[in-house]
């Protein structure tokens, strides 16, 4: 079975030169003094190493050790070669997975390294500790910056109409009557790339949870339903207030299309990932610095607040040889020193999810308002990670609701069946 798992995996040496005088290595140091440990990272292919590479680099180097990177499937065939590897005592010392409800599959309490009591997880975000916790311990450091399921506005438009980023659903909506008034596209619909159409409505979960600070865990119990519950119910109501304001042929439209007409001013906002920074940076870089970002307002100006996309975590394999020593190495990746090297070669598309940390000084504008919330405290991790619940019709769902097919409740109702089916099909309790 070890040889079998280790024959689909590309084990590659990152950046690092074999010791002087080659020969054997040794995990553990070995007996002689030229002898460094072996530190192994298993990472999945569908990820960007070139941040991860050059702060564990870095770290080696600090540290001295031997890196090897041990490159995984995506998906669903990666995910069974965590379990199995996790299942034969085949895992590497430290390994990059996902946070939130996929963690709780992988038991971490029996092959994962318990981070919780470390002095320096004290600098994580709770946000993040929750989406990294199972039964209240935490498993991972963040591996890279969070994104914002939030809206992305035109700065050139608001200062050509003379608006302000608005604070409550009744400000927002005030501009997007202002924007079309004045013979613009209001809101940017992207529809024809369905997975779109459903970040209004999981965007509102920061004013979910204001509302109702435990309905992931009542959610997911089977003890609300989205239908029912109205603070649940009002994402839904917000994505059909939205739809007078959509260009015209926004089932037709892509995202590509969308980054395009939010980027060049064509359309005043669009309620998207903040990984989209990225996409108009490489696509339309002289744009950039006119995108600004703010979080999907409630009803309370006081309590508007960010949905946050934790980013995916470091784990360590509670039978490596070297646990203390990829602690030192986790600890390094969060540190100042190690987020600037990271931070060097990939650009947030959101705050870290560690305090008191500075962003690079040529950190797009949008993510720079986004660290307000941050600062704040005023962020919230979107229900993926606190619940496995999410019904696989919600795309084509939020399709109908913001096109005005399908009225908010009658949606809701629909989603509630989808995500019981689903919840079933967990076999989860209470359903």
């Amino acid at each position: 079975m070890k040889k079998k798992i280790l024959s689909v995996l590309l084990i590659l040496a990152v950046g690092m030169a074999l010791y002087a005088g080659g020969g054997s290595q040794s995990r553990s140091g070995g007996t002689g003094s030229a002898k460094k440990p072996v530190v192994t990272v298993l990472i999945d292919k569908n990820n960007d190493l070139t941040g991860p590479e050059a702060v564990l680099n870095a770290a080696a180097e600090k540290f001295g050790f031997e890196l090897q990177v041990e490159i995984r499937p995506g998906g669903t065939d990666g995910d069974n070669i965590m379990k199995t590897r996790l299942a034969t005592g085949d895992m590497a010392d430290l390994f990059f997975y996902n946070t939130g409800s996929l963690l709780q599959a992988l038991n971490p309490e029996r092959s994962i390294v318990d981070l919780t009591d470390e002095p320096w997880m004290s600098r994580v975000t709770d946000s993040f500790k929750t989406a990294a916790s199972v039964k209240g311990r935490v498993y991972a450091v963040p591996a890279a910056s969070t994104m914002a399921g939030a809206w992305l506005y035109n700065k050139r438009i608001y200062r050509e109409l003379g608006l302000q980023v608005p604070h409550t659903w009744k400000d927002l909506l005030a501009n997007l009557n202002k924007v079309q008034a004045a013979g613009k596209i209001a809101l940017v619909g992207t529809y024809k790339d369905t997975w779109t159409a459903q970040l209004l409505v999981l965007a509102d979960e920061y004013n979910v949870k204001a509302a109702l600070p435990n309905f992931p865990a009542d959610y997911t119990a089977n003890r609300l339903k989205i239908a029912t519950t109205p603070a649940a119910l009002r994402g839904f109501e917000k994505l059909w207030e939205t739809r007078q304001y959509l260009n015209k042929d926004a089932l037709a439209t892509t995202f590509e299309q969308g980054v395009e007409m939010i980027a060049t001013g064509q359309g005043a906002h669009y309620p998207i990932l903040t990984n989209t920074l990225k996409n108009i940076d490489t696509g339309y870089p002289e744009y950039i610095n006119d995108i600004g970002v703010f979080g999907q307002p409630g009803d309370d100006p006081n309590k508007q607040g960010l949905t946050v996309w934790e980013s995916d975590g470091w784990y360590i394999y509670k039978n490596s040889p070297n646990v203390e020593l990829c602690k030192k190495i986790l600890e390094f990746y969060i540190s100042q020193e190690g987020i600037d090297i990271y931070g060097s070669k990939v650009k947030p598309v959101g705050p870290y999810s560690v305090k008191g940390l500075k962003l690079p000084a040529d950190s797009y504008p949008a993510v720079l308002e986004m660290q307000t919330y941050f600062d704040a405290g005023k962020t919230a991790p979107a229900l993926e990670f606190e619940s496995p619940v999410k019904g696989p019709n919600l795309e084509q769902i939020c399709v109908e609701v913001g096109t005005g097919i399908t009225e908010p409740r009658t949606a809701a109702t629909a989603y509630d069946a989808d995500v019981q089916k689903q919840a079933i099909q967990l076999n989860l309790p209470g359903w």
